[in-house]
């Protein structure tokens, strides 16, 4: 349902989104922020009146009266029309809504932080901000390998109050994990990774439910069965726990354990759930075995899901957003850049030549916190619609080169094996999002 001003008791512009006049008396709004604020021409300075008006302490009534007392000449249609175009671009809220109704004080005081910056970042009508962290309760999550990415990724899922969050990594700590997988201390070389992790994060927030289990992803048919909700035991029974685990590639079975408040329902998710999965999302933090993000690719497409992916390649950092059925999926893209690319590779040589792979990654904890904390970013965004973006496309940041622009989106290709229009239960690349008939 489209959210209209007279929903609103107390309409106010956002906080973060206070407007001043400049020299030349335009309202800018918004914030300096790119791809938030906006500037609007007010040579009457009708406008500026309108948005001081919006205050929170005046109805929408009471606010056309106060705006009508200082320029009679404006028509009340006229200023309801413009609150409207004010709230239908993100700017105002409802003063009046609850703080975090459903929420205890002690999850309200936990949250409020990262649920202003969801306000700043929300460009999409709606009362008040507290509907985006109660998306975020609702949302289950899987998220594959613990390393350096993933258990940043993890920490700041975690940390912002995802609902239920499952991982599965097959390894145990190494000491060289330790210059960049900051889940990890000295102390716990030699056990298994999610169980160290799995005791960290359900330290670090106990209102979160946070399940794992130790395996590896050997297969296509091994991640669909995650994707599906098929968690083996969980492999940490609590703070503290080594766990046990199946071992690598193993599932083991059992019930899976779970602390914190759980997931619940709630509101639904800014990405549909996946009609085929027990996850509302996917991220993947491993890059092993190489075909792992074509798997994901096609598990997801299969089942509805949306997912994110990320890692770096030495000081490159990149983020992947994909949603089924919108923009490009995984093999689009990676078919478009192969494309792209003009390596002038000479005969005989394969992409190798141009990019050596080494039996080393070299990465510290800088490369690997900006991979992950994009990841988590990119699942935070698909989650809650905010800030509101198109995915089917790539992003990141080139340590070597901080004002090159890294993004890169691509079209559709009728020709991908994944998505393309030849594929059973594809989709029309002439009209992305919509199903073939």
């Amino acid at each position: 349902m489209s959210v209209t001003i007279e929903m609103l008791a107390r309409p106010r512009v956002k906080p973060e989104h206070r407007p001043y006049r400049t020299a030349d008396g335009n309202v800018r709004i918004g914030s300096v922020v790119y791809g938030i604020g906006a500037e609007v021409s007010d040579p009457e300075g009708w406008i500026w009146t309108l948005t001081q008006a919006l205050d929170g302490t005046r109805s929408v009534r009471e606010a056309v009266a106060a705006v009508a007392l200082r320029h009679p000449e404006r028509a009340e249609a006229e200023l309801r029309e413009a609150m409207q175009t004010l709230l239908e671009a993100g700017f105002l809220e409802d003063a009046a809504a609850a703080a975090g109704p459903g929420f205890s004080p002690r999850e309200r005081e936990r949250y409020g932080r990262g649920v202003t910056l969801l306000r700043w970042m929300d460009l999409t009508p709606r009362a008040g901000a507290w509907e985006l962290q109660e998306r975020l309760r609702a949302a289950r999550v899987l998220l594959i390998g613990l390393g350096g990415t993933g258990g940043a990724a993890a920490q700041a899922l975690v940390a912002s109050g995802v609902g239920r969050l499952h991982c599965v990594d097959p390894d145990e700590v190494e000491l060289s994990n330790l210059n960049r997988q900051l889940l990890f201390r000295e102390a716990d070389i030699g056990l298994p990774k999610v169980a160290v992790a799995l005791a960290s994060l359900r330290a670090l927030n106990s209102e979160v439910t946070v399940t794992g289990h130790r395996g590896a992803v050997g297969s296509a048919a091994d991640l669909a069965g995650l994707l599906a909700g098929a968690d083996p035991a969980d492999d940490g029974a609590g703070p503290g726990d080594a766990g046990d685990g199946a071992g690598p590639g193993g599932a083991g079975d059992g019930a899976e354990a779970a602390n914190g408040a759980g997931a619940g329902q709630g509101a639904g998710a800014a990405v549909p759930p996946g009609t085929g999965s027990g996850y509302d999302l996917l991220v993947l933090a491993a890059d092993q075995p190489p075909e792992i993000r074509r798997w994901a690719n096609r598990a997801c497409l299969a089942a509805g899901v949306s997912w994110v992916d990320a890692g770096y390649r030495g000081p490159l950092v990149t983020v992947g957003l994909h949603v089924p059925g919108r923009g490009a999926c995984w093999e689009c893209h990676h078919a478009a850049e192969a494309d792209r690319r003009d390596l002038r590779l000479g005969p005989g040589q394969d992409e190798s030549a141009a990019s050596p792979r080494m039996p080393w990654n070299p990465v510290n904890a800088v490369t690997a916190g900006l991979s992950g904390s994009l990841l988590a970013h990119a699942a935070l965004t698909l989650l809650t619609g905010a800030p509101p973006v198109e995915p089917g496309f790539r992003t990141g940041v080139n340590l070597m080169a901080p004002e090159d622009q890294v993004t890169e989106r691509f079209g559709r290709r009728a020709d991908c094996p994944a998505c393309g229009a030849g594929v059973a239960g594809g989709f029309d690349p002439a009209g992305p999002g919509k199903p073939v008939s």
